[in-house]
């Protein structure tokens, strides 16, 4: 009896036995990593390339051509009694030049300069002369540049200015004239009243003679004054570079 009871108690635990062995094991865990996940990068950014322009030619950049004309206004006055050699002047641009429709020396520019002569000798020694030298332009902006000018005309009557680019005064004006005027009427008012008809023809010729001996022994003065219109010609190309704005002037 025992024998049949112990017999179903071991197929029993035979069937619950194989029943463990054929279900399939779980997976295992995964392990931990000690080291922490580290956060992806983010890819570096393109760096931009500098394109460098090339620079492009601008009329402002061409030179101003020897033998231009610039106009200019006195604002030094210049006279042979009382300036020397090496005295500075100034003047100011009056009208703009421009070089292919681009304005390189504006209206207000400065030029300064020295001068160089100065003779102030009798009528009968020649003319006085007033020598002077440009040596620069400065633009409104600042800008200075070397000026190679000289000298070739003014707005005074009566004056004129040689090959040399110096002033030479006037040798003879409306004084002079009054002058030996008054000479040669004083001589024959003095000559009538002492010889009649023929003392007039000689007084009036001995103080014209007076006159004129008084006219050549006198200095003659060259004054240039203070907004005197000077022209003043270049005589090799100024260059300018390119620091000027282009346009013409207000």
């Amino acid at each position: 009896m025992k024998k049949w009871i112990a017999l179903p108690c071991t197929l029993l635990l035979a069937a619950t036995l194989a029943a463990q062995t054929d279900s399939p094991a779980p997976p295992p865990e995964p392990l931990e990593s000690s080291t922490p996940a580290q956060p992806e990068s983010p890819a570096p950014a393109a760096t931009p390339q500098t394109v460098t322009p090339i620079p492009i030619p601008t009329p402002a950049s061409a030179p101003v051509p020897a033998g231009t004309a610039l106009m200019v206004r006195l604002d030094t006055t210049l006279a042979t009694f009382s300036n020397r050699v090496g005295d500075p002047f100034q003047a100011r641009v009056t009208q703009p030049v421009i070089v292919n429709g681009a304005t390189v020396i504006p209206v207000g520019s400065t030029v300064e300069g020295r001068v160089t002569k100065v003779t102030e000798p009798r009528r009968i020694s020649g003319k006085p002369t007033i020598g002077i030298l440009p040596e620069a332009v400065i633009l409104p902006g600042g800008q200075r540049y070397f000026l190679d000018a000289t000298l070739t005309d003014t707005n005074i009557r009566g004056t004129d200015v040689d090959q040399e680019g110096q002033f030479k005064g006037e040798t003879r004006d409306r004084r002079d004239n009054l002058e030996a005027g008054g000479g040669t009427a004083g001589g024959m008012l003095i000559g009538g009243l002492i010889g009649g008809g023929p003392g007039v023809l000689i007084g009036g010729a001995i103080g014209a003679g007076s006159a004129t001996a008084h006219w050549l022994a006198t200095h003659r003065s060259a004054i240039l004054p203070s907004g005197t219109q000077l022209t003043l010609e270049l005589n090799r190309p100024l260059t300018m570079g390119a620091v000027l704005a282009s346009g013409g002037s207000k």
